[in-house]
């Protein structure tokens, strides 16, 4: 497990630029964290990091986005499902297989029960004494 501190969300996007860099195709990444606790912020970094320059938002509303820069980018909002039913549902198995891109899935624990052990999970604190500043853990593959 890694650990980091960002004290803006300029400092999260830009370390999740980078850190979108050396992620492979076909990688899952879950985002844990309560309501504005950074998982889009970061989102927005990475997608910058593949190469993609339209606005990422979170896709609470529309539940998937599909972004293409230099690699494919699906973010995934699970927020508004109930299980991991719903999620295969919508077709979710579809971006869990596939190596023509990576997927973020903002609210992946609404779905822990289908978690594959090559995910990676990134989980989101805000910091109590600083509203500016996120502590996120990195586990799983590719740290």
């Amino acid at each position: 497990m890694k650990k980091f501190t960002f004290k803006s969300p300029e400092e999260t996007k830009s370390f999740a630029k980078s850190y979108a860099r050396k992620i492979s195709n076909g990688s899952i990444i879950a985002l844990i964290g309560n309501l504005g606790a950074g998982k889009t912020t970061f989102s927005q970094g990475f997608a910058f990091g593949l190469g993609i320059n339209e606005s990422v938002i979170s896709p609470t509303f529309k539940l998937v986005s599909e972004y293409y820069g230099k690699r494919a980018l699906n973010h995934i909002d699970c927020y508004r499902l109930e299980s991991s039913s719903d999620f295969l549902n919508i077709g979710g198995e579809n971006f869990l297989n596939t190596n023509d891109g990576i997927t973020l899935i903002e609210w992946a624990d609404r779905i822990k029960d289908i978690w594959l052990d090559d995910w990676i999970i990134i989980y989101f604190d805000r910091d109590e004494n600083d509203s500016n500043t996120r502590h996120i853990k990195i586990t799983g593959n590719n740290q």
